[in-house]
């Protein structure tokens, strides 16, 4: 008697928990880098070899069968399983390989991003590195593996999230300097309640920045005036110079900048506004050596005090 031999594909298994997790097609074809049509496709495919339906479509996304819960249960264990295979045969050779993918946003991208791929090519030759630049989707591509790293500003603390501390840096209020070219980059303080009185440029929800100024001032019964939003720091800062309003960033975002003496920086205080850097890693996933040496690259980086800046 023949008898049929059934098989999974660890590929339609990684599509199929995304699409599962995201409950939408859409979304999960953005975050694969695969078409949609594509992704339809295999996920069919993985119901047929398996003879069940596994998502049921609505005007909303997708949502689980039972069958397709206790698929992604098994799923997630079986990729994780086959992830810890590939990285410890691997290692067996002595020398890290592999690759690394880090997410992070661009405020921290314009002065890490650099500086980590020279020194990540140094110190490992024959290990790969990829950087991603997002805002809102860090933290779903760590969730469902799209990157081993996630680089965030102010994190709240969450279950199976594991933080490492990058840096710890004051915010300022930015604002065009229209003095003499020559002045003081650095300029009188100004009260967190003051920013109330400002035409603000800041990134939209819900980017950390934003959202904790808002929290902040919200203690004064106060809320912010913004006049553009923008969540690029690059063109932010462009509209500050030309006189559009004021940002408030960290001094960070000037690193390198060869037009930061265009700019004059207040030190927003009462109570002193820090904003704190992290690496955030998923716990129920192994941390190979690889990503814990990147980790360790970047603190390098940012210095070992935890600290960065451009300098009083």
């Amino acid at each position: 008697m023949c008898k049929t031999k059934a098989s999974l594909d660890l590929k339609q298994l990684e599509y199929f928990v995304n699409v599962a997790e995201l409950e939408s097609v859409t979304r999960a074809s953005i975050l694969l880098g695969i078409t949609q049509p594509s992704l339809s496709r295999q996920i069919r495919l993985l119901e047929v070899e398996l003879r069940q339906t596994l998502l049921i479509r609505n005007g909303r996304g997708v949502q689980p069968t039972e069958a397709g819960a206790l698929l992604v249960k098994h799923a997630r264990a079986m990729l994780l399983q086959a992830e810890r295979a590939r990285r410890e045969v691997k290692e067996l050779r002595g020398v890290p390989t592999g690759r690394v993918t880090i997410g992070m946003p661009s405020s921290v991208s314009r002065f890490l991003s650099t500086p980590l791929a020279f020194a990540f090519q140094a110190r490992f030759p024959n290990a790969g590195l990829s950087i991603l630049e997002g805002q809102t989707y860090i933290m779903e591509w760590l969730s469902m593996g799209r990157v081993d790293l996630g680089v965030l500003i102010n994190p709240q603390p969450l279950p199976h999230m594991d933080l490492v501390t990058l840096l710890t840096e004051p915010l300022y209020l930015v604002s065009a300097n229209e003095s003499p070219e020559g002045s003081d980059l650095f300029g009188p303080p100004v009260h967190l309640k003051d920013l109330a009185n400002f035409n603000l440029l800041l990134p939209s929800r819900p980017h950390a920045i934003r959202i904790f100024l808002e929290s902040q001032l919200s203690r004064f019964g106060l809320k912010l005036e913004v006049a553009w939003e923008l969540d690029a720091f690059s063109s932010m800062l462009g509209l500050v110079r030309k006189g559009f309003g004021h940002g408030v960033m960290p001094e960070s975002v000037f690193r390198g900048d060869e037009m930061r003496s265009q700019y004059v920086l207040r030190p927003i205080v009462e109570p002193d506004l820090i904003s704190t850097v992290a690496v955030a890693t998923n716990s129920a996933r192994p941390l190979s050596p690889l990503a814990a040496g990147v980790i360790a690259l970047m603190q390098e980086i940012v210095g070992e005090d935890g600290s960065t800046g451009i300098g009083h």
